[in-house]
């Protein structure tokens, strides 16, 4: 069901009965899918219980209001654990919830649990974390992707309709386009981080999954006090080669582009994205920042951190002041630049990610006949927009192979209203 059907199914006949289908779900398909760190089965039974007691007293809350919800592992809930994936959080039980957790409970979300994560949010594959690794609901020998993997997973399974997650790189928009729902990377801080545990603050953004556009819409606008305006009649997409930033599958490419051109916009080529300097740069702000924030637990706890991302947080202890400094310089000159190209176009697309969905622990992919590192090839077309700040959505495009494929829109903070416009167009078309 999408949110307006599980409103109108709470309102004819209870939170409670969709909260226990729900919580039934989950433990049928968790053991396979590993979506779930933590059910809190508990707790989701009585948030379920006082919504049907507002309902029943005509308090409606919106249309959250005892609908099921699944939030990402490194943010806060009070008396669960934040494990942040990691056997270095164990023990750590806020006290008090993340402003999106309050938010959540104010519109009368039924929150069940918290979702699998790639250790401490430091991963696009969705395969290294101290829960073990979250699987693919289509194929559960394929990657969910990361780092917010689980929370994906749980929308594509079905456990819920609406779950949140962290993007620091396209940790939202890669296992929303892995698993084929419909993930939102919303502009920089558009929706609160705080109770949110960082990897990189100057990259990481608050997201969330839905299976439908609409839905997601109906998410951020709980989460978020900024507008979200209508926009209609024609408009002007930028179609960004994705072979202009990196490698990418020409099936793929062919797929997004052609369902691109379905829906009536006016489609032209971007020229000119430089190839090889925007991952280099992205991972310089990244390092250095993931760094800092992680110190401790490279002081403390090395043993316990998982060798893949212990190296990596490693390698940015290595990166000097002087050093993120240029980047943060190229950084500035790539938004201006993106800024000049969303004041021609409404709307800017690109497929989300090039390959579809390698398998769980897969490190190399072949594409063209050349072999790629996985994580970079998934968060080749997505990182980008992590520097910019700029509002970026994820939308099904359709299978290859039988696995999913997305197209991703950007667009220019303020005008979101035209970027869930265009998400719903691309949704009825592939629907035809």
């Amino acid at each position: 069901m999408n949110l307006a059907e599980l409103a109108q199914a709470n309102r004819e006949t209870s939170a409670r009965e969709v909260t226990e289908t729900t919580l039934h779900r989950i433990h049928e398909l968790n053991p396979t899918l590993n979506a779930f760190a933590f059910v809190d089965d508990d707790g989701a039974r009585a948030a379920a219980r006082v919504a049907d007691e507002q309902l029943a007293a005509g308090i409606d809350l919106g249309p959250l209001h005892g609908v099921p919800v699944a939030v990402k592992d490194l943010i806060d809930m009070a008396g669960l654990p934040t494990s942040c994936g990691s056997a270095t959080s164990f023990g750590t039980t806020p006290t008090e919830d993340a402003e999106v957790v309050r938010r959540l409970r104010a519109a009368g979300a039924v929150i069940v649990g918290k979702t699998t994560l790639h250790e401490f949010a430091y991963g696009a594959t969705g395969d290294r974390s101290v829960h073990g690794a979250s699987r693919n609901a289509v194929d559960p020998s394929r990657m969910s992707g990361g780092s917010s993997g689980g929370s994906a997973v749980a929308v594509a399974a079905g456990m819920v309709p609406l779950a949140l997650g962290t993007d620091t790189a396209g940790s939202v928009r890669v296992p929303a386009a892995l698993c084929g729902v419909v993930g939102f990377k919303p502009a920089y801080d558009a929706i609160s981080s705080a109770g949110v545990y960082p990897l990189a603050p100057t990259l990481d953004h608050v997201g969330l999954f839905a299976a439908t556009a609409e839905d997601a819409l109906t998410g951020y606008r709980a989460l978020s006090d900024r507008p979200v305006l209508s926009r209609s009649g024609r408009f002007a997409v930028g179609w960004i080669p994705p072979t202009s930033i990196a490698s990418a599958d020409s099936r793929v490419e062919e797929l997004t582009r052609q369902l691109l051109l379905r829906i009536g916009a006016d489609v032209e080529v971007v020229p000119g994205f430089p190839k090889s300097e925007l991952f280099e740069v992205f991972s310089t702000l990244q390092g250095r920042e993931a760094f800092r924030v992680h110190e401790h637990h490279l002081a403390a706890d090395r043993d316990l951190i998982d060798p893949e991302v212990l190296a990596r947080l490693d390698r940015g202890r290595g990166i000097s002041a002087s050093r993120y400094a240029e980047a943060d310089a190229a950084r500035q000159e790539f938004r201006t630049r993106v800024g000049e190209l969303l004041a021609t176009y409404d709307v800017l697309a690109l497929p989300t990610v090039p390959i579809v969905a390698p398998r769980v622990g897969d490190r190399s992919v072949s594409v063209g006949g050349v072999d790629l590192e996985v994580r970079g090839a998934l968060l080749s077309l997505t990182s980008p927009w992590n520097l910019t700040g700029s509002p970026a959505i994820s939308v099904p495009a359709g299978r290859l192979d039988g696995l999913p494929v997305a197209v991703q829109l950007i667009t220019a903070p303020g005008n979101e209203g035209q970027l869930f416009a265009t998400a719903r167009m691309l949704e009825i078309a592939l629907a035809e």
